[in-house]
């Protein structure tokens, strides 16, 4: 039964504990725009919430239990998504940028168990943090476009929760947490088509407390005037962080959309 037990929660914790970095960003780099409203002091200023519909793959384990393999499409996470918030904003200042993305994501399972001895229900929730913080610099800034050099940081916090009901465990409660910073650098950029229609994308790779943490993306934007654009594109974020049994080893990748608010 023991055994039973372990398989359940292992089988809820595949679609759950990865899906955390949902992460990852249409990030700043993304609000890049070819033509932005300039503010009175010279800077000017994107904010642009997201919806990236990713699937996920790779690696995981918790509590002390095997390492799961993960293989779930957008579907399956939506499925359990209780709350998603995912924004990115950019201040820039001639040459110089700054950029910012925030990703929170909210997941929820339950699984029965057949006999009720040891629990009748077990309930998996996981909760996963990702920030993004940097500068950059343009190496290359002309009237059809910019090429930015970035460095920062990157803060990724996951935390999942097993909750038992019924049964000899009923009311038993455990949680397993990680935290850790990476330093990322790479490049970004947007290339002018049309004067409304443009190219934008970025490469980031680095680690820390990861072995390695890595972003790419491609979009294309529209501007609709000089206050208001939109983004489409596709995405992907690997990262591979373990540490004293907690692994979290996984890659992110699916379309993503945006609409950036220039000020």
């Amino acid at each position: 039964m023991r055994n039973y037990l372990k398989t359940a929660i292992s089988g809820v914790m595949a679609v759950l504990i990865g899906t955390a970095a949902q992460a990852a960003d249409v990030s700043p780099l993304l609000t890049q725009q070819p033509q932005p409203a300039e503010a009175q002091d010279g800077w000017t200023f994107t904010v642009a919430p997201y919806f990236w519909m990713s699937g996920l793959s790779g690696d995981t384990a918790q509590f002390g239990l095997p390492t799961v393999h993960i293989d779930a499409d957008f579907g399956d996470i939506l499925g359990n998504l209780d709350f998603a918030f995912m924004a990115a904003g950019e201040a820039r200042y001639d040459r110089f940028s700054v950029i910012a993305d925030v990703i929170y994501v909210k997941l929820g399972a339950d699984a029965s168990t057949p006999a009720g001895i040891l629990a009748t229900e077990v309930n998996v929730t996981s909760e996963t943090f990702s920030g993004l913080l940097g500068v950059g610099y343009a190496v290359l800034d002309g009237p059809d476009g910019n090429l930015d050099v970035v460095g920062g940081i990157k803060v990724w916090s996951v935390d999942t929760t097993i909750s038992f009901t019924g049964g000899l465990f009923g009311g038993v409660e455990q949680s397993d947490s990680a935290t850790w910073v990476d330093g990322m650098v790479g490049l970004r950029g947007k290339y002018s088509l049309t004067p409304e229609v443009y190219l934008t994308g970025w490469g980031l790779v680095g680690g820390g407390g990861a072995d390695i943490d890595w972003d790419v993306a491609m979009g294309i934007g529209y501007d609709f005037n000089d206050k208001i654009s939109a983004i489409a594109g596709y995405r992907a974020v690997g990262v591979d962080y373990s540490d004293d049994g907690f692994i979290f080893d996984t890659v992110q990748q699916g379309p993503i959309l945006s609409l950036a608010i220039k000020f």
